[in-house]
């Protein structure tokens, strides 16, 4: 059956999260009022948590998905005051703002913090990690898959290999807020322990939601602890609700957001309907697409290759004798929206443009493109 809504013109979203979101999607989130024990939302809930067992492709009936009322840095919060304590040390790898953010929260629960950091526009080297982990014995290794601030996309596969090599108890918790949804994550085949990411990114659901998941082993952690260091983001509180919910009974810690999760479910449907593998290459496709037009156009993407590059932004520099605030504002007139720089060592150097969900699907990246070539245009830029 079709929609029965279609969402009005607007300024279009293409940054890298809240991305522009499916009229199905739009529509669920006008659910009327429920109860968040009705038959009904408990439901709605049950399938949301099984369709997550399936976009972090994993199998394992003791790994736990998790959705709670909040953003994709609430799971910095679940994963520093659940699976760690205080005195206990933690590997950040660090390939901009948002990894160092993540370093700075779990500070704030007293866990003892080494950074590595990339190079703008680079990954961290794997020798480098090696180096680090045959060094020191670290209870958490944190990874974020995608940063941001400067689209680059770490290869967490080959670190998680290595994290299990060398240091096998080593907990691998990965920052997917921008890569769940528009990067392959496979949970289980390459033992990851938390993955934690937001409902505005790939996912296609609007903002309001951290939703994450954990290992069978980070579930252990997690359960042992005798005192919480948190309340709210209290995983060991959240547990048995998530899996009320997934055995289809109603339960309660805190009120869960019935409405988004409720556009969640559809959200994921849609994912699923299409095959998560179809999704990733199509958003892949498109990537690759828009960074070949950019470089054509002689702009210069943040990451120093496209290897390290995420499919589901682009960070661009602006060129030369362009003026960043002017271009943005001549693309902001053409009813078009895009991100300005966030990393502190480049912030006023390069803009950043998001292209995941739907909009990889129904052109709205060609018109970012044809709006960029006008504005550049009428600026006086030429290659």
């Amino acid at each position: 059956m079709s929609c029965p809504y279609k969402q009005p013109a607007h300024q279009l979203t293409m940054i890298p999260g809240p991305i522009e979101f499916s009229d199905e999607v739009l529509y669920a989130m006008s659910t009327p009022s429920q109860s968040h024990t009705s038959t009904e939302f408990v439901a709605t809930f049950l399938s949301t948590l099984k369709q997550l067992r399936k976009i972090f492709k994993s199998t394992d009936p003791k790994a736990q998905p998790y959705v709670v009322a909040g953003s994709g840095t609430l799971g910095w919060d679940m994963a520093a005051s659940s699976l760690l304590e205080a005195g206990d040390k933690a590997l950040v790898l660090s390939t901009g703002f948002f990894s160092d953010s993540f370093a700075e929260a779990l500070r704030v629960y007293d866990i003892n913090v080494d950074v590595i950091s990339a190079p703008v526009g680079d990954v961290v080297p794997l020798a480098k990690v090696a180096e680090a982990l045959q060094k020191t014995k670290y209870q958490a290794i944190t990874i974020t898959h995608v940063d941001t601030s400067t689209a680059v996309v770490s290869d967490i596969k080959a670190i998680a290999a290595k994290v299990r090599e060398l240091s096998p108890e080593t907990l691998i918790i990965i920052d997917g807020v921008c890569s769940v949804g528009a990067e392959d994550i496979e949970f289980d085949s390459w033992g990851l322990d938390y993955v934690l990411t937001g409902s505005q990114k790939a996912l296609g659901c609007p903002a309001g939601l951290s939703i994450s998941f954990a290992s069978a082993r980070a579930q252990a952690k997690v359960l042992s602890r005798a005192k919480p260091a948190t309340f709210f983001a209290s995983m060991k509180r959240w547990t048995p609700v998530m899996q009320a919910y997934e055995a289809g009974s109603g339960a309660y810690f805190a009120t869960p957001a019935i409405q988004t999760i409720t556009a969640l479910n559809v959200a994921l449907k849609q994912i699923l309907d299409e095959g998560l593998d179809a999704r990733l290459a199509k958003q892949a496709q498109v990537s690759d697409k828009f960074k070949q037009d950019l470089a054509s156009l002689g702009l210069q993407i943040v990451p120093v290759s496209t290897k390290v590059a995420a499919h589901g932004l682009t960070g661009i520099y602006f060129p030369e004798g362009v003026a960043g605030g002017d271009l943005l504002a001549k693309i902001a007139g053409k009813g078009i929206n895009v991100a300005g720089g966030i990393h502190k060592d480049i912030k006023t150097k390069y803009f950043r443009v998001g292209h995941m969900g739907v909009s990889a699907y129904r052109g709205d990246v060609g018109l970012v493109l044809q709006a960029l070539k006008e504005a550049l245009a009428e600026l006086g830029y030429k290659k």
